[in-house]
């Protein structure tokens, strides 16, 4: 039995250029005893290794083969091309595919993005990595079409990129074996979803003590003394007044 059965610790694997920093200083706040470990992989291994049982959840680039994992879609992010500073494309804000029709366009064979017809031309090879088309990009062979947080992962000096409007986008989800929806799998989805450490869904916490309230004791009511009826007056002979 591993440690993620046995709950000891939570593996979370993710797909490069995903920052899972802030989800993780949550858990290690409300969660300290049980430790969560990280693991980078390309996002074409993030299923396999979830179907394996080797991570307990994934940040994975849609789209992916859903079955058999539950998938909560998080955020898109934006397209953007990744070009030497020097190129004319460095002096715009922003483009559409149809800008890059004469240029030549390095397509890496890790690509996420789902293309109905890839822009431009076909650089004169298919690197393997995206790593390895950045270095192409960079002695000035061709341009690449990237997720924006593949591009600031590989930043260079001498490259920049600019975003791309009408270009495919690549989305994050949060992924996970369905069978295997642990609590600690339940606690880490409250996280990503901003829930409190109190709600429904979230991990239980303690129930806090309740104070036992004294009685007051009970004030006793004084019934009130009868008024005594004054004797009759008399005059000053002793006799009773007329």
């Amino acid at each position: 039995m591993t440690d993620g059965e046995t709950g000891t610790e939570f593996r979370l694997a993710y797909a490069p250029g995903v920052t899972p920093a802030k989800w993780v200083n949550v858990w290690t706040e409300r969660i300290p005893d049980i430790p969560l470990t990280l693991t980078t992989a390309p996002a074409a291994d993030l299923v396999p290794l979830l179907r394996e049982g080797a991570a307990d959840a994934a940040f994975v680039r849609l789209p992916i083969d859903r079955d058999g994992l539950s998938v909560i879609p998080l955020y898109v992010e934006t397209t953007v091309v990744v070009v030497p500073k020097d190129h004319a494309i460095a002096a715009v804000d922003e483009l559409t595919l149809a800008d890059l029709a004469d240029e030549d366009i390095f397509h890496p064979l890790d690509d996420t993005l789902e293309w109905p017809s890839f822009p431009g031309h076909p650089a004169f090879t298919r690197p393997p990595t995206t790593a390895n088309a950045i270095e192409l990009v960079a002695s000035g062979t061709g341009l690449l079409l990237v997720p924006q947080s593949l591009a600031r992962l590989h930043h260079r000096r001498d490259l920049t990129y600019r975003p791309v409007q009408d270009a495919p986008q690549s989305q994050i989800a949060l992924a996970w074996p369905a069978e295997a929806t642990t609590d600690q799998v339940e606690d880490f989805i409250g996280i990503v979803r901003g829930r409190t450490p109190n709600s429904s869904r979230g991990r239980t916490q303690p129930t806090p003590k309740t104070k036992t309230k004294t009685p007051k004791p009970q004030q006793t009511t004084r019934k009130p003394t009868p008024r005594r009826t004054p004797p009759p007056r008399h005059n000053r002979k002793g006799r009773q007044g007329r």
